[in-house]
């Protein structure tokens, strides 16, 4: 009888998500204490106990009011938006990617970003989307992202499959257009503030986190990674190709469809609350593989964990560098990501 060795990255993975955890918690608390205004971690942590069902009363007393009221009324909404985010960015750069079997796909590079953020600013500008209600912005974001990835993902079909440099190359496309439809939007705004709001959203910020904001994003966060990790072997599979895929008993039209629908939900919901955050779809899924391989029951979650992370201190550095400004959150995403990116392309090639 012999018995399979696991991969190292197999038999990491259940500490690694522990540890990720531990450090998102962590990040959580010390997150919520730091801005222009501070409060010590310690007193972030005894403020967010005192909340805690059952062992509340163990937080005793001793901080002030201010302070109580900047941990649970600005920063705790703003630091789990940016968990929430972060996370949704990451599994939606995954989804892509496996759409596409190439690990440079993100939502961006599809259109997707650019589809959501045309149809948002034209809600945010013009009231287009007002009869949708409350969800008004998240519904549009959806509708743009959503009508983006069909129309790039029908014009790249050649004989019924899916060409992936057609993909490729009709998502850049449709994204330069729908870049182009987003700044006409913009330079026709009916007022000075609107413009200013707008561009600042674009540009990718958690400014106006509020609790009211979490519901949505977080449910559509847990039944996509729900729905992805029961799909995981599927995932794994079509990076093999199309006729590898079927020969081996999956839908892949049918999986594909799903991807849309996954990769359109995530992006609309998140750009609806947060704007444009680019580069955390491309190169958290690219850091995750490196640690922990390419099966996509590990990379779903530990992409999630880390993305969140990401987010949540690239915010920190966002409203601390400039204090009492801020700086949008998509800018600093870019300006750190880029040369970590690149940092890992070249090692990942030196040691191939």
């Amino acid at each position: 009888m012999h018995l399979v060795r696991k991969e190292p990255a197999q038999r990491r993975i259940g500490p690694m998500i522990v540890v990720l955890v531990i450090i998102s918690v962590a990040s959580l608390i010390l997150a919520s204490g730091l801005g222009p205004v501070s409060v010590a971690p310690v007193t972030s942590f005894r403020i967010l106990l005192s909340r805690m069902p059952v062992i509340g009363s163990l937080a005793g007393e001793g901080w002030e009011q201010l302070e109580e009221n900047i941990i649970l009324g600005l920063r705790l909404p703003r630091v789990c938006l940016g968990m929430v985010v972060g996370a949704s960015l990451s599994v939606c750069g995954v989804t892509m990617q496996a759409l596409v079997r190439n690990s440079l796909a993100d939502p961006f590079i599809l259109g997707v970003s650019s589809g959501a953020s045309a149809f948002a600013t034209l809600g945010m500008l013009f009231g287009a989307f007002s009869f949708l209600g409350t969800y008004s912005l998240s519904i549009s974001a959806f509708l743009g992202a959503a009508v983006t990835i069909i129309f790039v993902y029908s014009i790249s079909r050649i004989r019924g499959r899916m060409d992936i440099t057609q993909l490729l190359l009709s998502g850049v496309a449709v994204s330069m257009i729908m870049d182009g439809v987003t700044s006409i939007i913009t330079l026709s705004a009916p007022n000075a503030l609107g413009l200013h709001n707008a561009e600042f959203w674009m540009s990718g910020s958690l400014a106006g986190a509020r609790w009211a904001y979490l519901g949505l994003p977080f449910l559509v966060l847990i039944i996509c990674i729900a729905v992805l990790l029961a799909n995981h072997r599927g995932l794994d599979l079509l990076l093999l190709g199309d006729e590898s895929a079927v020969s081996l008993g999956v839908n892949v039209r049918r999986l594909q469809k799903l991807l849309v629908l996954l990769a359109s939900l995530l992006a609309g919901v998140t750009i609806a609350v947060s704007g444009s955050i680019g580069f955390v779809g491309l190169m958290v899924p690219h850091f995750t593989r490196l640690l922990v391989g390419g099966s996509h029951r590990r990379v779903l979650p530990v992409a999630a964990l880390l993305g969140g992370i990401l987010v949540v201190w690239v915010d920190v550095a966002a409203r601390l560098i400039i204090a009492p400004e801020e700086l949008p959150v998509g800018i600093l995403t870019a300006v750190i990501g880029g040369p970590i990116f690149i940092w890992m392309l070249r090692k990942s090639r030196k040691g191939a």
